[in-house]
């Protein structure tokens, strides 16, 4: 049991689908797929991706053909004269993409980085935003 709840909790992935064929890394380091929250407020999108460890100048998000690819790299941080006694998380870089609707507004996508959690504001394109229409007595 307590095996089955570790390999939920770690996901690592080699290589991920996206759109038209498979992308493979070209990082011989470990990759997890981050957890992710998304939800809607007014007329935005909103993502909460889960990254330890990265910061600002160390993601990298990318919009091509309607796929969101987030990218993010950590360098792990070993003490000198350090070894490895037991460890309980391990350390590697973050990978995950998302398919994005027509509904999304491409150019105004803003993304900011604080305390491991990246947080994307999708706004919803003028076509996509709900509207009230009046109705008139014939």
């Amino acid at each position: 049991m307590a095996e089955e709840t570790r390999d939920m909790q770690v996901q690592e992935t080699e290589k991920q689908e996206v759109a038209e064929g498979d992308v493979e890394r070209t990082r011989a380091r470990r990759c997890f797929v981050p957890r992710t929250d998304i939800y809607e407020i007014g007329d935005d999108m909103y993502l909460a991706v889960d990254m330890p460890g990265v910061e600002d100048k160390s993601v990298d998000i990318t919009l091509e053909r309607n796929v969101l690819t987030i990218n993010g790299y950590v360098d792990p941080i070993y003490p000198e004269n350090y070894q490895m006694a037991y460890a309980e998380y391990n350390v590697g870089d973050y990978q995950r993409s998302f398919r994005l609707s027509d509904d999304i507004d491409r150019d105004r996508i803003e993304a900011t980085v604080k305390d491991g959690v990246l947080r994307l504001r999708l706004p919803k394109a003028d076509t996509a935003k709900a509207r009230k229409i009046g109705v008139t007595a014939a």
